[in-house]
């Protein structure tokens, strides 16, 4: 459905073992609304004797960061690749356990409207992770994507082909240093790739709003940590986007 929209590729990071219950909610959430992926697993642990990992990363990062956490970060370097492989022009990047906020073909759409406008090169962050929203001062009617200064973290995200590329071409200069939503940031910080946020969103993440653990998370699917994220998401949406920090780049 949401290829008609110029979207032509989906991509979810995913674990080969012990998420099977994350990937037939997947199947059932994407057939939903007719959305065609693919599952990112060439990164998995399993796959690392066959992977020279200071390809991508620092020793030292590799040295000290969790296997999981260190897969989870090469999976969304292989979707990249997978995106400049196909030649997509715009593809979204999903961590494996995404909760669409309303209705997703809708609002995909209208976020699409204006990323065919960007100059190329970026990053779309379409969640709401980190409870961090565009000052209510900024946001306009009708407007649904506002540039930002720093990743909202990478469960979800719409990135061009010439995103994609910048990222993997940056690779050859500096090596990846740090998980996934810092390796972005420091892209940004960079210029290699600008950062605008979808507002309102339309992604949560279930390893977040305690619906599902992810495939990196230590937290466990809690009614206690649902209740925490719903008053937490109330009041920064709704009071602290009116004392906002200075998160988003004045035009």
């Amino acid at each position: 459905m949401i290829q008609q929209f110029g979207i032509d590729g989906v991509y979810i990071i995913h674990a080969k073992q012990g998420y099977e219950l994350h990937e037939q909610r997947l199947q059932s959430l994407f057939s939903r609304y007719s959305i065609d992926y693919t599952l990112i697993t060439e990164g998995d642990t399993s796959e690392f004797k066959h992977i020279d990992l200071e390809n991508y990363f620092t020793a030292e990062f590799i040295a000290r960061i969790r296997p999981g956490t260190l897969s989870c970060t090469l999976n969304h370097m292989f979707a990249f690749k997978h995106i400049v492989a196909n030649n997509n022009k715009f593809a979204i990047v999903f961590e494996n356990d995404p909760f669409f906020i309303g209705n997703f073909p809708k609002k995909i759409k209208n976020v699409m409207n204006e990323a065919e406008q960007l100059p190329p090169g970026f990053i779309i962050s379409l969640e709401n992770t980190t409870l961090k929203f565009p000052s209510f001062w900024d946001t306009k009617w009708g407007k649904h994507l506002y540039p930002a200064s720093g990743s909202r973290c990478a469960g979800a995200y719409l990135i061009d082909y010439a995103g994609a590329k910048a990222a993997l071409e940056s690779l050859k200069q500096e090596k990846c240093n740090n998980v996934i939503d810092w390796w972005q940031n420091r892209l940004i910080e960079l210029n290699i790739l600008s950062m605008y946020w979808a507002h309102p969103p339309l992604v949560e993440q279930g390893s977040h709003n305690g619906l599902l653990c992810s495939s990196i998370s230590t937290k466990q699917k809690s009614l206690n940590r649902r209740i925490q994220w719903n008053l937490q998401k109330f009041y920064k949406n709704s009071f602290r986007r009116l004392f906002p920090r200075n998160l988003i780049i004045s035009k």
